[in-house]
């Protein structure tokens, strides 16, 4: 492990224990990017019930179909977890002719695995899968125009409710077209750690994300992390409006300690279960007792399996 590596941990953990309110890596604070997706094909419904079934709440991105259909992929075309087969946009092809019919389970180091012929995902599907106690976070890719046709579909069901779902988007329209259209439901605006390009790149200030926030109506902010531009004085400044704070995407323990140390209430990663098991290793063995639940037990939360 590297010099910097190692200190950087250590000063997490220092800043962990000097501060009994900060939020530590567990089930419920550890968001599971795109599913588990180190372990499932992304934004497939294997990725995101692997998550589910470990713990986790997940995070989903959503598009919406030509013939009006909302479905669960990243990119604007479909080329990358195609596998290249098939380079339309997102919004240009339909559900019943196309993405229905799509292996996105097959691309990378999927080829010849268990997933083969695995399709993106609805969000009938997703939101079947929502539980009390953890939360699905909606990625908006789309426009504004998608969301009405979102509220149609929560409303068709009673799985899925405030408590268990929210939205997130780099998208300010599309934020304040949540909080117009479905009022209830929590919306964090997504941002970036920098603004610009090439020579004009430089950190975003707390006043531009507050401010960015403010104009997406937003009541919380998920934010890139970079321990160079999000540290405790920045947290404190975003919390003190009022607004809660959030970070993406951090795949390894010591950012995530550092994330957490500096006042982040969540943290998504690509390997949810692999931090968490780390940590646990690490700093927080499991106690002795198990729940009447499952075996999920840190920090005195416990999350019952799915059935």
């Amino acid at each position: 492990m590297k010099i910097a590596t190692i200190a950087l941990q250590m000063a997490a953990i220092a800043a962990l224990a000097g501060c009994a309110t900060a939020k530590r890596p567990g089930y419920d604070t550890l968001i599971a990017h795109r599913g588990e997706s180190k372990d499932a094909p992304e934004n497939t419904l294997p990725a995101y019930k692997l998550a589910v079934e470990r713990g986790f709440g997940f995070e989903c991105d959503l598009y919406l179909s030509k013939d009006g259909r909302v479905f669960t992929f990243h990119d604007p075309d479909l080329k990358r977890t195609t596998g290249g087969t098939n380079a339309s946009k997102c919004a240009d092809v339909t559900w019943k002719d196309t993405l229905s019919k799509l292996d996105v389970g097959s691309w990378g180091k999927w080829k010849g695995s268990q997933y083969a012929g695995t399709r993106p995902a609805l969000l009938e599907d997703v939101l079947a899968l929502a539980q009390n106690g953890r939360r699905i976070y909606l990625e908006i890719k789309s426009g504004p125009e998608i969301v009405p046709v979102v509220k149609a579909i929560l409303s068709s069901q009673d799985n899925a409710t405030p408590d268990n779902v929210l939205f997130i988007s780099f998208n300010q329209s599309v934020c304040k077209a949540v909080k117009d259209i479905l009022p209830e439901y929590t919306v964090y605006w997504l941002v970036g750690s920098h603004a610009g390009k090439g020579e004009s790149r430089r950190p975003v200030t707390v006043d531009e994300v507050i401010a960015g926030a403010r104009e997406a109506a937003a009541d919380g902010v998920d934010m890139q992390f970079d321990p160079d531009v999000v540290d405790e004085a920045f947290v404190a400044a975003v919390k003190k409006e009022g607004l809660s704070f959030h970070v993406w995407t951090v795949d390894d323990l010591p950012h995530t300690l550092r994330a957490f140390a500096v006042g982040a209430d969540t943290v998504t990663t690509n390997c949810a279960k692999d931090l968490l098991d780390e940590y646990v290793m690490l700093f927080a063995p499991e106690p002795d007792g198990r729940d009447e639940f499952s075996d999920h037990s840190v920090d005195g939360a416990a999350y019952p399996m799915m059935p």
